[in-house]
């Protein structure tokens, strides 16, 4: 079986590139697999980071891929399907994250789609987390080109079947990232990150963005004792002055402390290995990377009730649930995780079973069991 997968690889940098590398050597074990990659991924006044490309220390997957797609240029749209087309893949997977790649990607698609190769996305998301006019229009141009689609959480499997009732899918839950390194000693962790030892340390990790809440969670941790510090660790796309100002104006400014970058793989071990617990206070949400990298390193989380964070931590019990999204709600669902030892005993044990499900071959084998069926 011929397996092409369209998405971003190395050198592009992130969660996105990642999990495609791992899914990539997961599936090249059974079957011929090549990767197409972005010529362009975004236009470089789109992209609110300081680079889409990675540096030393990400575990980047260098991988062999071909790039073929310029997503911002329409002219060189025909050309991508054809040399994907000419590979004569008997599979296409792609990844659908944002409308933005709805066109790119929905037009090659459609020069696949009846060549006798199979269509399928792999969907982080149907409706975006920051909305835009051209959202719905898109992603259904995007969907009419496809065979089937899958879903990493059932929240995201709901948004589909609302805008493409008739498309076959399959939701299959995202598997654990481990190419992050084993876990460091909590002590060594502190001591690298700069952090008081003996105290009850949360992580907010990841990119910094309106909708993931980190300023909920600053107002929450006002609310907390002495014993309590705060990590934030991610690069912030957008403005960060207000999240400063709740910072500088904060009580307990003494015990946040602010890593305000773009966290290479490999420092990933040193703030999960300082961490008691990883806390998305996210405003809305499908799935979460950051949660299968917490799985990694056996480091409980505290979500609130949104997207598929409930089903994802709730239900399976590796976490806490704040069924509203305030700093009270935050700070009350900390509170209760650090008054019971039972608690984070019984999630981290919850998580090793997760873990166990959640792994990159059963992933593909549900995959590609999906694909065989349509």
């Amino acid at each position: 079986m011929k397996i092409a997968i369209l998405s971003a690889f190395h050198p592009f940098r992130g969660g996105i590139a990642q999990f495609n590398g791992n899914l990539y050597l997961e599936l090249g074990k059974i079957a011929d697999v090549k990767a197409f990659n972005y010529s362009r991924q975004y236009p470089g006044f789109l992209f609110p980071g300081k680079t889409q490309y990675v540096s030393a220390g990400d575990a980047s997957f260098p991988l062999p891929s071909d790039a073929v797609l310029d997503t911002a240029n329409p002219f060189n749209w025909p050309g991508a399907a054809r040399k994907i087309r000419h590979w004569q893949p008997d599979l296409l997977l792609m990844r659908y994250v944002m409308p933005y790649f709805a066109p790119s990607l929905g037009f090659v698609a459609r020069r696949l789609k009846g060549s006798g190769c199979k269509v399928v996305a792999i969907a982080d998301n149907i409706i975006p987390h920051e909305r835009h006019i051209i959202d719905k229009p898109f992603t259904k141009y995007f969907l009419g080109g496809l065979d089937g689609c899958v879903t990493l959480c059932d929240a995201v499997s709901d948004d589909l079947h609302r805008w493409a009732p008739d498309l076959p899918s399959k939701v299959i839950f995202h598997p654990l990232y481990t190419h992050f390194g084993e876990k460091l000693p909590r002590d060594e962790a502190e001591k690298a990150l700069g952090l008081q030892p003996g105290k009850k340390n949360l992580l907010f990790f990841g990119l910094i963005r309106e909708y993931k809440g980190l300023d909920i969670l600053l107002e929450a941790f006002n609310s907390l004792p002495d014993d309590y510090q705060l990590i934030v660790a991610g690069e912030c796309y957008g403005p960060f002055d207000k999240y400063q100002a709740l910072i500088d104006s904060s009580p307990a400014r003494d015990r946040i402390h602010v890593f305000r970058k773009y966290v290479g793989d490999d420092e990933v071990k040193t703030y999960f290995s300082a961490a008691d617990v990883t806390v998305l206070p996210y405003r809305s949400a499908t799935q979460s990377g950051v949660s299968s990298t917490s799985y990694h390193f056996e480091v409980p989380m505290i979500v609130t009730a949104v997207g598929g964070l409930r089903e994802t931590i709730g239900d399976t019990g590796t976490g806490l649930v704040a069924e509203e999204v305030s700093p009270a709600a935050i700070a009350g669902k900390i509170t209760e995780f650090f008054g019971d030892p039972a608690i984070r005993q019984g999630c981290v044990e919850s998580i090793r079973r997760e873990s166990e499900r959640l792994s990159w071959k059963r992933f593909s084998e549900e995959l590609l069991t999906f694909a065989g069926k349509l």
